[in-house]
């Protein structure tokens, strides 16, 4: 416990490794990577620094004297020229060749798109596992027949699996998104006060290709394949709004599908896991609860308000640079991975035991079955040599009967309503034996099974990473 507040998601929801990746302690080890990476591109492109005063940097770049860090900024209001300080106090003899060139973007910014690249990275994972979950439950429940809704209203059978193929579908574009935003991330680089460059082509005395080549190695040594084209003193605040948006795509998928296991809970069809000791109520013990699918709906809420951050950001920043977006991003961009994470954290432990109540799916599917097979009834009564107008008119009329009982308590009765008419020409018998669910599904399993078919290969990589995670 502690008097101090502290967020949900590292105190309740988000995992380990999204907790340390958005750490204070992650970015300014990544800000030190970021000075010596390019003290060394610097020193290999001719600048009088040493290899010594490289290696001295190195030697320090994970021992953060924090203390000093803390003094420094009380002093001089600003917190990266307050680490420059004590790591320029770690390593005395390079201190003076530290951030040489540079503006504080060059370690605030590089060091953000590192840090949600991982991060994109580690939850494109995450999400795989729930497409992997919902592709193993699509199958398995591929052919089992359970009444459709439209408008939450009884419609024509569709199956248990293509429903959860209808979750899967929304993730995969999901995951499409995802990987769009992670193969257009560009690396800053450092390109000085109002993204000229200027300092640099005074330290390299004019060689434009020197500073090219020092951004590129700077890039490189951090995974990135290119540096932003032009640039302000910032990377180009639209990336926040992609990622965001990228990350509200989730949640979105995410809530449909808890929002349906809710519904589909209330109707006993489907439950989410129940722990054996778990209390749905402290008051009503028969309680059970969907509290998963309702915390995931809950985060997702969270998630997509959230996501309105970074457009409102990137919409006023203006002319090269101005800092009304610095507070906002350094809560709802972490916050927006935290959260983003512990939703697929929740859709990964529900889509992983998922119950099933196949008796009370097939009582509701027996109850509406009648008013679904009229169609084809229909079509049976027009090949005895009925007129289709005529029928349509007395299966109108016997349905509207049927619903009216139903309302009332009583059963249905659809079937020997429809034989006492003359013109309909079936026995009750005879209508009966139309009546199975299978016939009604249409292409459900094919479509299922193809879907999961486009699918395998990416879990079959989850798979050969989790053999290798056990090695």
């Amino acid at each position: 416990m502690t008097d101090q507040y502290e967020s949900p998601f590292s105190s309740r929801y988000a995992s380990p490794y999204m907790r340390e990746l958005f750490s204070a302690n992650t970015r300014y080890r990544t800000w030190r990577k970021l000075w010596v990476a390019l003290a060394r591109a610097e020193m290999e492109l001719g600048l009088p620094i040493t290899p010594e005063q490289v290696s001295e940097l190195e030697a320090h770049e994970t021992e953060i004297d924090y203390d000093c860090v803390k003094q420094r900024e009380k002093e001089v209001r600003h917190d990266v020229m307050a680490h420059v300080y004590a790591f320029g106090k770690a390593a005395p003899s390079a201190a003076g060749i530290i951030h040489l060139g540079a503006t504080s973007c060059y370690v605030t910014d590089n060091a953000d798109l590192i840090l949600y690249r991982e991060g994109l990275l580690y939850l494109r994972g995450e999400l795989l596992k729930v497409i992997a979950n919902l592709a193993d439950f699509a199958q398995k429940y591929r052919a089992l027949p359970t009444l459709g809704y439209t408008h939450y209203q009884p419609a024509q059978l569709v199956t248990v699996g293509k429903r959860a193929a209808l979750w899967m579908q929304d993730f995969l574009a999901d995951l499409e998104e995802l990987d769009f935003v992670l193969s257009g991330l560009k690396f800053l680089g450092c390109r000085g006060t109002t993204g000229t460059e200027a300092s640099f082509l005074e330290l390299f005395e004019g060689d434009a290709g020197k500073i090219d080549e020092m951004n590129r190695r700077i890039a490189v040594q951090f995974g990135f394949d290119q540096c932003f084209a032009v640039c302000g003193q910032t990377y180009p605040r639209k990336v926040d709004s992609r990622i965001l948006n990228c990350l509200s795509s989730m949640a979105q998928s995410a809530y449909r599908m808890a929002n349906d296991i809710r519904l589909l809970q209330h109707d006993r069809q489907i439950e989410e896991p129940f722990e054996k000791n778990q209390i749905g109520s402290s008051a009503m013990a028969y309680k059970r609860n969907p509290m998963r699918s309702e915390r995931i709906c809950s985060l997702a809420r969270y998630l997509l308000a959230d996501a309105m951050n970074a457009p409102m950001t990137a919409s006023v920043q203006w002319l090269e640079r101005t800092l009304d977006d610095s507070a906002n991003r350094r809560i709802s961009m972490p916050e927006g991975f935290l959260c983003a994470d512990s939703i697929l954290r929740l859709a990964q432990n529900v889509t992983d035991g998922l119950q099933v109540n196949e008796k009370i799916i097939e009582k509701t599917v027996k109850e509406y079955l009648p008013f679904i097979a009229t169609e084809n009834l229909m079509m049976e009564a027009v090949k005895r040599g009925g007129d289709r107008q005529q029928l349509h008119e007395v299966i109108r009329q016997c349905s509207m009967e049927a619903t009216a009982r139903m309302k009332n308590g009583e059963p249905c009765g659809l079937l020997s309503s429809l034989a006492q008419r003359e013109e309909f020409g079936m026995t009750e018998e005879e209508m009966e034996a139309l009546l199975k669910p299978e016939l009604y599904t249409g292409r459900c399993a094919e479509q299922v099974e193809a879907l999961v078919r486009k699918v395998e290969p990416l879990i079959a990589h989850i798979c050969r990473e989790a053999a290798q995670i056990e090695l």
